[in-house]
């Protein structure tokens, strides 16, 4: 079986306990992508050089034993997000506490929760706000702003975008939710169809012809994904 027909999980566990190395991994794909690259009219530009020194240096890490944790990228349901770990210091030097409850703070009361201070479920802080709750459209707002500046970072690190892509739990049923990061793009071109827009889980571009960069809905099936992660594991 090659590498790319393990799931993420088994994959993950193999370069965990050193029977595949990152590099191995990374020139797994870059030799798939090679592939589909002269299969199909179309392209994917790839950074080779740099995917396989980026390979390295995870690789340097992993054996060192410095792994990232979940918390880095997008304020999440219970997660933090990017947070100065300053802020960190100050909350544990405040109120006397272990990293481990802090670590326990960061991944399990912040994010949506936290801020909101209603639930991490982002139907329950659309059905709060629109009942006027301040808290919910903050956490909201939050999360919007944080998704916006995110794919704004890549955008610029790539020199561009083609489509732009809404999937998972909330990228598939949040109509509210898309528009609102939609309109941060308008900078790209970005118009949205409100009636596309207003479907829910389904397979549909919900920008208009005329936008400069499409947007689209492509549901996503985690369910399956675990369940076949779960298979591996239980053999």
């Amino acid at each position: 079986m090659g590498l790319l027909e393990l799931s993420a999980l088994e994959l993950g566990r193999k370069i965990q306990e050193g029977e595949v190395s990152v590099r191995e991994a990374t020139e797994a794909a870059l030799a798939s992508i090679a592939q589909q690259n002269e299969g199909n009219n179309a392209f994917i530009t790839v950074l080779q050089e740099q995917a396989l020194a980026e390979a390295e240096e995870v690789q340097k890490k992993l054996s060192a034993g410095e792994l990232s944790g979940p918390l880095a990228g997008v304020p999440m349901g219970t997660r933090a997000g990017d947070i100065d770990t300053c802020v960190a210091q100050f909350i544990m030097n405040k109120y006397g506490i272990s990293i481990d409850e802090m670590l326990n703070i960061l991944n399990k009361k912040s994010g949506v929760l936290g801020v909101s201070g209603v639930s991490s479920d982002f139907r329950d802080l659309d059905a709060a706000a629109a009942e006027g709750n301040d808290r919910a459209q903050l956490a909201l707002d939050m999360f919007h702003y944080w998704v916006a500046k995110v794919v704004g970072s890549y955008v610029a690190a790539m020199n561009g975008v083609d489509a732009i892509i809404f999937t998972a739990g909330v990228g598939e049923n949040s109509k509210s939710s898309r528009a609102a990061i939609a309109e941060y793009f308008g900078y790209l071109g970005v118009t949205i169809d409100p009636e596309a827009n207003s479907k829910r889980g389904e397979d549909i571009m919900i920008s208009t012809p005329d936008s400069k960069v499409k947007v689209f809905v492509i549901p996503t099936n985690e369910e399956l994904v675990i369940a076949r992660d779960t298979k591996a594991i239980c053999g």
